[in-house]
């Protein structure tokens, strides 16, 4: 592969004629584009330094990439081509340390000065046995991991996320390849050190199967990795990297959307900015954080925050040319989401960093990012929301949050607008009206209709009423669902439904914590069968509910064993399951305490009080049940 490097230059060009254009719309300006062998790159007697900048992503390398690569190496002859570095030049003295600052390449950059160093642990181990040539390769094997003439002048630097650059340290300090410093606390379950362990297994592995002296075939595989080779594409800007970046990356871990949203915000800040790029993707980071690492919410919450404010965002848009009422588009989904923000950024990156991060920060709030800054109303609005499965409305959420001042909008407002969509959210996904795919146009639609009818204070809660209610299926329609197999129809909103009835009849010293999660991220409260929901009934269920008639319990079972009257909360549904009905509710645990259907909670009540279970008080607790949803949640 590295024999066709000298026309690489060539072949960026005409591949940046396709697909150039198709991000960031930037003209790219190759300085240079050569190969090294791994020897040359980082020479045991130059002084150029890799940083790879602190925005990148964190080193997200395993075990099936190091496997691979080390695979690579030893299968290959020498000359090996390991990929592609795109990097900037930001020396600030060109002759006394030249630093290259990495764009693209990092992970694998790492990697290989990470293997670089596992081989220099286990050489240093056969010291006294190196001839002197070998003791001369050897010290330069230092000199490619740290400039010569200083303890501390690491080569590459990596990025700081995640203790990397720490961690890095750590593993060269251990093997005093640089001044002391301690190994940072939990590296050990880092993948920094992890790749470095990894390597010494394989090579250690290698030196086994070799059969031959450990020191030749130490050296025989350093040799292979000296000889690999690397092309080094240099580029004049952060801009030119970027964009050449985003049209090249076709490999290791692949690119979302935020990623090139993040890539091009900060290129084009960068040029068009007074202040340094560490600042601005600090002031990224911040907005990340405000949202949280899951890409999901990451692009949920970019698609929400352009939904939301759609009309203003296309506002400057909009010409004699075009006449269109959402130049930009009319919804931002996960196919356009790039290409909208590519033209919101282009045009004034700095305003859209502004309102991003304030948009950020509204959206941390309606998500309880955190949760001690909001007041307890609104917190358990938020959270209530979340936990009914109400997501398609925090565009609206996001909306209001904006601009409650100017709607004459107090946070109790804010408040019951929540509770208005809980009930909205818990009728729409028990009876699937309207459907999932209208939800977002639905909100969207809200916003259209209260900034038309330039609607203020209460009148904004009756748009969104009216709006909701419309749409919604019939209380008829509703009713038939809770009277169904609701446990089986949708147990969310079953378990939803039975855990605010729970909660409604607790009182500070009976609270308890319906939403508590295991270590496995499993609820440790779950619904329960009262009436076992098994194929094999047992025999005193049986005998309870259908007097000895196998078939005919059979028949109770598929008629009501899923319906609300035969359902409650349990912490214990494992220790309950099959057993008679008398021993479930008198169930406790090691400690005498009640665990059963007398553990405390209201909506256990009157089955505590039943000496035993049948088809007719399943259906008596189906409609007193049904009777306090429909009231709840009534509209």
């Amino acid at each position: 592969m590295a024999s066709g490097t000298p026309n690489l230059e060539k072949e960026l060009e005409e591949q940046l004629k396709h697909d150039g254009s198709k991000i960031g719309g930037l003209r790219i300006s190759i300085k240079s584009v050569n190969q090294y062998p791994i020897s040359q790159l980082l020479d045991a007697d130059g002084k150029m330094i890799f940083e790879i900048p602190k925005y990148q992503r964190e080193y997200t390398w395993g075990s099936y990439q190091w496997e691979n690569l080390f695979d690579d190496l030893l299968d290959n002859q020498a000359g090996y081509f390991l990929g592609t570095i795109i990097c900037i030049d930001t020396s600030v003295d060109a002759i006394n340390a030249p630093k290259r600052e990495v764009v693209d390449g990092q992970q694998r950059l790492t990697t290989i000065s990470l293997l670089l160093c596992a081989l220099y642990s286990l050489i240093a181990q056969h010291k006294g046995d190196l001839s002197e040539d070998q003791q001369d390769d050897f010290s330069l094997l230092k000199r490619k991991l740290v400039l010569k003439n200083t303890a501390s002048g690491i080569r590459v630097i990596p990025q700081s996320q995640n203790h990397n650059l720490e961690d890095y340290r750590g593993v060269l300090a251990e093997q005093k390849i640089i001044s002391p410093s301690p190994m940072p606390k939990f590296a050990g379950n880092r993948r920094i050190k992890k790749a470095f362990e990894y390597f010494k297994r394989r090579i250690a592995k290698a030196v086994e199967e070799k059969n031959q002296d450990a020191v030749i075939t130490l050296f025989e595989l350093l040799e292979k990795v000296n000889s690999s080779v690397m092309v080094m594409i240099e580029v004049s800007n952060h801009s030119a990297a970027y964009t050449l970046f985003e049209s090249l990356n076709n490999r290791g871990t692949p690119l979302t959307a935020i990623d090139l949203i993040k890539n091009l915000l900060l290129a084009k800040l960068d040029s068009a900015g007074s202040e340094s790029i560490g600042y601005y993707f600090t002031r990224w980071q911040a907005i990340l954080e405000n949202i949280g690492d899951d890409y999901t919410v990451q692009e949920r919450f970019f698609r929400h925050n352009y939904n939301a404010f759609r009309r203003s965002l296309n506002n400057p848009f909009t010409s004699p040319t075009d006449t269109r009422q959402f130049p930009l588009g009319a919804l931002a989904t996960r196919s356009n989401l790039l290409d909208i923000y590519e033209r919101i950024i282009t045009r004034d990156p700095h305003t859209f960093l502004d309102e991003l991060t304030c948009n950020a920060e509204l959206y941390a709030k309606i998500i309880v990012r955190d949760a001690d800054s909001l007041s307890p109303v609104l917190r358990d609005s938020y959270q209530s929301l979340s936990r009914v499965q109400g997501t398609p409305s925090y565009l609206l959420l996001l909306y209001l949050e904006k601009v409650y001042a100017d709607l004459s909008l107090f946070e109790s407002d804010i408040a019951k607008i929540a509770q208005l969509m809980i009930t909205f959210f818990v009728r729409r996904n028990l009876t699937d009206s309207p459907p999932t795919r209208d939800l977002t146009r639905m909100f969207m639609g809200v916003i259209d209709d209260i900034e038309q009818n330039s609607a203020k204070g209460q009148q904004v809660f009756d748009v969104i009423k009216k709006l909701l209610t419309s749409s919604l299926a019939s209380d008829a329609v509703f009713e038939e669902k809770l009277r169904g197999a609701i446990y089986a129809d949708n147990y969310d909103v079953a378990r939803f439904i039975l855990c605010k009835i729970a909660e409604s009849g607790m009182t500070r010293e009976t609270t308890v914590d319906l939403w508590k999660r295991n270590t496995n991220g499993v609820y440790i409260w779950t619904l329960e069968h009262i009436f076992p929901e098994g194929e094999n009934i047992p025999k005193a269920w049986v005998d309870m509910i259908a007097k000895g008639n196998q078939q005919k319990a059979k028949e109770i079972q598929s008629q009501c064993v899923h319906t609300l009257g035969n359902l409650t909360i349990t912490g214990y549904n494992s220790t309950l399951s099959n057993k008679p009905f008398v021993e479930k509710r008198d169930r406790k645990d090691s400690d005498g305490r009640f665990i059963g259907y007398k553990n405390g909670l209201n909506l256990n009540g009157d089955v505590a009080s039943e000496d035993d279970w049948t088809a007719t008080k399943i259906a008596s607790r189906t409609d007193v049940l049904v009777s306090k949803i429909l009231q709840v949640f009534k509209l």
